[in-house]
């Protein structure tokens, strides 16, 4: 092989590994140095600044409290609609296009349309009152009500990305061999049975990067939020927002960026390392 054949793959890959640094290494480790520093010494006064504020704990309650919430919903809506799927005889390419349409929506959109429908006089309020349910319009998404305010945001986050996980277990069931569930049913395994026999475990490479590409983006959520409740349901990335645009802090907004990439990193390794194959655990 010459030289000039040896080069060429990494010439294919500098300019993606040249975007990369300049888009994300480079801005990654100035946001690093940025939240430990103050008037250019080493400090963690913008951490102490983090921690003291008045939303950073329920910014973290609330976004923990999301994360936990959604990302099992979606997972377990999204594979019972795969397998729903996989076992339409017929018409799968219309319900695929159907069920992914909220994919072409934008985050900020997605959370417009859910208020519209709740916010006082919304399409929602006007069907109950109509209905004789309540007695007019209702203001369900203030700071008084963070219980229906954590509805509706849970509601427009499952309707907007759901789709996600489910192109990617689809994609998973695909890859399955058919024969595995065929030999199952001729020895008599039940279908709940071929599902966690058969089904889950081959699954699990896609359950894993379902989990950690819907996991990571959960911790990033913000434009629905924003739409919704405002400041009314503090969220991590939010408060980011609100140090770097409003308070002009930016050694803050910093600190606030680095925590959450310290959480999503986490997250990954964990889901890396529960769902990891038999195969990647031998040494």
């Amino acid at each position: 092989m010459s030289a000039r054949s040896k080069l060429l793959p990494y010439l294919l890959l500098a300019p993606s590994v040249l975007f990369l640094a300049a888009l994300f290494v480079v801005p990654l480790f100035e946001t690093i140095a940025l939240s430990f520093s103050d008037n250019g010494a080493p400090s963690l006064a913008h951490y102490q600044r983090m921690a003291g504020d008045l939303n950073f704990w329920p910014a973290i309650r609330n976004t923990f409290l999301l994360v936990l919430t959604v990302v099992p919903l979606q997972v377990a809506l999204a594979l019972g609609m795969a397998s729903m799927l996989q076992k339409l005889p017929r018409g799968r390419d219309l319900i695929l296009w159907i069920w992914t349409i909220p994919l072409g929506v934008s985050d900020l959109a997605a959370g417009l349309v859910w208020l519209a429908i709740m916010q006082e006089r919304g399409y929602l309020t006007s069907a109950l009152a109509a209905l004789g349910l309540i007695d007019g319009p209702t203001q369900w998404l203030t700071y008084e009500t963070p219980g229906t305010l954590f509805v509706a945001i849970l509601l427009a986050e499952v309707w907007r990305a759901t789709a996600i996980v489910f192109i990617i277990l689809v994609a998973g069931l695909q890859l399955i061999p058919k024969e595995y569930r065929e030999a199952a049913e001729i020895f008599g395994a039940s279908p709940w049975t071929t599902f966690l026999r058969i089904t889950l475990p081959l699954l699990k490479p896609s359950l894993q990067t379902a989990l950690i590409l819907r996991t990571v983006l959960a911790f990033e959520v913000f434009a629905v939020v924003y739409a919704i409740a405002g400041r009314n349901f503090p969220v991590l990335v939010g408060e980011a927002y609100v140090w770097q645009r409003d308070n002009q802090a930016y050694g803050v907004a910093a600190a606030y960026a680095v925590l959450i990439v310290v959480i999503s990193l986490a997250a990954t390794l964990f889901y890396l390392r529960v769902l990891r194959n038999k195969s990647e655990q031998r040494p």
